[in-house]
């Protein structure tokens, strides 16, 4: 089906098509486990040529190994950043080709984004991600069985400081400081999908680290989370 063809069906095959996704989620992950006191820093929308590398700095500083998740065009734009992430041994995930909502995709826009994404950031990188996130959260019907076949299980979050509106940085570092639980999976943003995310998440972060070690969380990578 085409693409115009795909935006004019039936309103309601569309909303099947989209909402009918959520049934699927129980497969997904939304936390890590609850057994011990540790949670884990994500990052979304990367790489930022300017702004993943202070995050990378800081993240060095303090000892902490996070998951990226990168566009795949902003990967293929910065591949020394994309190298740079994965040499210091942080997680890579697949964030999509071009950051597209999946609900306005069919199912081969959708393919596109999930595969054109995992190719740009394995080349990038020079190492395949190992887990997925949809971008704003939306999923599709179409998305499972990609995800499938690529071996990338969809990795959604448990805290977000900062989502569709900018928060300043003390805001993101109090709002993680109260929500956050033992198995916590944070959703972070290295780079602007908000305008200023990026800058914000750097100056939030040292604050951030501080803040959860203090209270007694151990920061520690995605991949030992789950």
């Amino acid at each position: 089906m085409s693409a115009a063809a795909w935006l004019l069906a039936p309103a309601a095959i569309w909303a099947g098509y989209a909402w009918g996704s959520h049934m699927l989620t129980l497969g997904s992950v939304w936390r890590g486990r609850g057994d011990r006191r540790a949670a884990a820093l994500t990052f979304d929308d990367g790489p930022d040529p300017e702004t993943t590398p202070r995050v990378l700095d800081v993240l060095a500083e303090h000892d902490v190994r996070g998951a990226f998740f990168l566009v795949g065009r902003r990967a293929a734009a910065a591949p020394a950043v994309a190298r740079r992430i994965a040499g210091e041994g942080h997680d890579l995930g697949n964030h999509t080709w071009g950051h597209r909502r999946l609900w306005l995709c069919g199912p081969r826009a959708t393919a596109r984004e999930v595969r054109g994404g995992h190719d740009a950031v394995a080349q990038a990188a020079g190492q395949a991600p190992r887990y997925f996130r949809p971008p704003w959260g939306l999923t599709n019907l179409a998305l499972f069985p990609l995800l499938s076949e690529l071996g990338t299980p969809c990795v959604f979050w448990s805290v977000q400081p900062e989502g569709l509106r900018a928060v300043p940085a003390a805001a993101q570092v109090e709002h993680s400081r109260r929500r956050v639980r033992p198995g916590a999976i944070l959703d972070l943003h290295d780079a602007d999908g908000v305008p200023g995310a990026g800058r914000r998440l750097a100056e939030a972060l040292p604050a951030l680290i501080r803040t959860l070690r203090a209270d007694g969380y151990a920061l520690v990578p995605l991949r030992d989370l789950l």
